[in-house]
């Protein structure tokens, strides 16, 4: 059984940062894409940053792109996101998945077969 557990949310001020881990255990097919979503209340989830393994690309969200990182080790059993100069607006629950496709199309939570409980940040002053 495949399980993401997601860590390092919390609360901060607008123009800090924040660093979301992911660690994924069981057995899951490297080549897998996986990644980061959020969901704000109200809000349908979305695509943060997603790692597209067996063709090499990373997606990033417009709202994040220049702001976040996504990483993983060598392993592909934990992803990492670093969030900087967050705003107001990046406030919502995230949630790691895996299990994604192996070409590239826009991230969307149906194409991935696992997820974490999600952490939840918030930005506020």
């Amino acid at each position: 059984q495949v399980q993401p557990v997601e860590s390092g949310g919390g609360s901060v001020q607008p123009g800090g940062s924040l660093t979301l881990s992911c660690a994924i255990s069981g057995y899951i097919y490297s080549e897998h894409s996986m990644g980061w979503f959020r969901q704000a209340p109200g809000k349908e989830r979305e695509g943060v940053a997603v790692i597209y393994n067996a063709v090499g690309k990373t997606y990033y969200g417009d709202s994040v792109k220049g702001r976040f990182t996504i990483s993983q080790d060598n392993a592909r059993n934990t992803l990492t996101l670093d969030m900087n100069n967050l705003k107001p607006e990046d406030t919502a629950k995230y949630y790691c998945a895996a299990g994604g496709p192996l070409n590239w199309v826009h991230p969307e939570p149906r194409h991935f077969d696992y997820w974490g409980q999600g952490t939840q940040v918030t930005v506020s002053a």
